[in-house]
């Protein structure tokens, strides 16, 4: 389930700008720190209805693919976890209570979207909103996988750092992938001339997301992709969070469920946490933190949270600008906003940046090389960026290669224990075993988002496609293990509408990692994202329209 998510950066402002964020505006040029993404807007892909009957699973007849052998620990669950709720047993005037009571708190709590039938609505905050996509009730999830998932977040952080230090393995491991697809080729194009010049990024930052599915056969949670730069909803996944909380609380004589078993999540507050320490760490009071976002984006309240938690919980920063603040007018105002608030999409950045002799970055062009050059933090820097491309995570899965970036052997078994099977498509004997079996296989393009992956009989279509072409597209790809987590009955809301259907979830763990040259001053796991979709979907990503949002109930 991808999505996409602006990236900060940050610089130094005397009218000068230097970053990359979620938001847009048309602030004075400054110094700034970058964060770069893009969210697409919401489309309606689930089906509606109101009546289901929940059948064995459609995968229980399906052998696993026999992929690394994993010793039984005790992250494995040995029978399936038991739905808290039947939605079946909900009275419907109880579920129409429910879902009012919720749309009420979305509405008042800033729990939305804009909405996709607005052409206004994804480039002027307050018009046309629409509740964001939600579960009306958490799902059930094994607290053991949960600690599991918590604890390997830091490892997997620092992974990402060390890996995006190996120049030549980014370099070789995408060597094949570079001549197929052109986005990652331009990617490695300006990363070879940040090796040339030797190019040093003392302050590293990094706001990951990793995601997982619990499989069902197996009772192992496995990695689906790490992500280094689309690490969405940090705003939104901890006020859906709240907003379950709030409802088991509210009406736990008619649910009895206990509200403090769905744990905290101080997603966007940790995100917040991690910009202002490295805004801090970058050591000029004129810089500001920049979001580098696309032009028209439905999902920009989520951004928009992160920009007020800073505004919020770092007043030290605004006083810290570069302009002359009057703590009694309207000034200071103006001054916080453009401390913490400059946003640019990509094309603005292009257009009007300037890169100044001592690194900073003045936004007043060719882009993703103008900024690596810069001296800005930039989140993700282009080495982070490859670090977390689909390509390196299946070559991270080879057998010994953990072991060239990490040493504590504790620490790469847990990191194994979450790896599905992953392959080149240049492994014939598997590539064989895909084409006789697709529908244990997933293809998996370098692309982000939801949308681009292939299942099922597709699988075996493209890969003989590629093998009669010939051409080495196949390097674009890499082969998957499919996971078959277990099916549930939930309670969707969209537009307004309360939905029963069958579903399947993914659990994705934010980490914040910051490291000024060798002090790591943060590494930690940093919230979550909970995201449910029908079964029948093999996509799910919620910007693309395939999911919900949700939160976990601890079993």
């Amino acid at each position: 389930m991808g999505s996409g998510y602006s990236s900060p950066s940050i610089s130094q402002s005397s009218c000068t700008c230097l970053a990359s964020s979620p938001f847009q505006s048309q602030e004075s040029q400054s110094k700034s720190l970058n964060f770069c993404s893009a969210t697409r807007f919401l489309e309606p892909h689930l089906r509606k209805s109101s009546k289901i009957n929940i059948p064995k699973s459609p995968f229980s007849v399906i052998s696993p693919l026999k992929c690394a052998k994993v010793n039984k620990m005790q992250t494995q669950v040995e029978d399936s976890v038991k739905p808290i709720v039947d939605p079946h047993d909900i009275d419907p005037k109880l579920l129409q209570k429910l879902a009012y009571d919720a749309l009420v708190w979305c509405s008042l709590r800033g729990l939305v979207v804009g909405d996709r039938n607005s052409e206004r609505s994804g480039t002027v905050p307050g018009v046309d909103m629409v509740h964001a996509p939600v579960a009306l009730l958490p799902i059930s999830f094994p607290e053991i996988h949960w600690k599991q998932a918590c604890e390997v977040a830091p490892i997997f952080n620092e992974l990402v750092d060390r890996v995006s230090q190996d120049g030549e393995f980014l370099q070789q491991s995408l060597s094949r992938t570079k001549k197929v697809d052109p986005f990652t080729s331009r990617l490695l194009e300006i990363h070879s001339k940040m090796l040339k010049i030797n190019k040093i990024e003392e302050i590293r930052l990094g706001l990951h997301r990793s995601d997982y599915m619990l499989d069902e056969k197996t009772k192992l949670l496995l990695q689906i992709e790490l992500n280094t730069i689309s690490s969405s909803f940090s705003g939104l996944s901890r006020l859906v969070s709240e907003l379950h909380r709030s409802l088991l609380q509210q009406y736990r004589e008619d649910i009895a469920l206990d509200a403090n078993r769905i744990p905290k999540n101080n997603s966007v507050n940790q995100f917040a946490e991690a910009l202002a320490l490295a805004w801090n760490e970058y050591g000029d009071p004129r810089a500001v933190i920049m979001f580098v976002v696309q032009a028209e984006e439905r999902n920009m309240y989520d951004q928009h949270w992160l920009s007020a938690s800073l505004r919020e919980r770092y007043p030290t920063l605004n006083d810290s600008c570069g302009f002359n603040v009057d703590h009694g007018s309207d000034k200071r105002k103006i001054a916080i906003f453009k401390t913490l608030k400059i946003i640019k999409t990509l094309g603005e950045i292009d257009a009007l940046g300037e890169l100044q002799q001592d690194g900073t970055l003045v936004v007043s062009g060719e882009l993703g090389f103008l900024m690596e050059q810069s001296r800005a933090v930039k989140c993700p820097s282009i080495s982070y960026h490859l670090a977390g491309t689909k390509k390196i995570q299946q070559e991270l899965a080879k057998p010994n290669v953990l072991e060239r970036f990490l040493e504590n052997k504790d620490d790469i078994a847990k990191l194994r224990q979450c790896f599905a099977g992953l392959w080149s498509l240049d492994e014939s004997d598997t590539v064989k075993d895909a084409i006789g079996k697709p529908e244990l296989y997933v293809m998996k393009p370098q692309r982000e988002g939801g949308g681009n992956n292939i299942y099922g009989e597709d699988v075996k279509k493209a890969l003989l496609k590629l093998q009669k072409e010939g051409t080495g597209s196949d390097a674009a790809y890499i082969l998957m293990q499919r996971i078959f987590p277990k099916i549930s009955c939930s309670i969707l809301m969209r537009e307004g509408i309360p939905h029963k259907e069958q579903t399947i979830s993914e659990l994705g763990v934010y980490g914040s990692y910051l490291r000024n040259k060798n002090e790591v001053l943060i590494n930690q796991q940093a919230g979550y994202l909970m995201r449910t979709k029908v079964s029948s979907s093999n996509e799910g990503g919620v910007a693309a329209g395939f999911a919900v949002l949700d939160s976990i109930y601890l079993v």
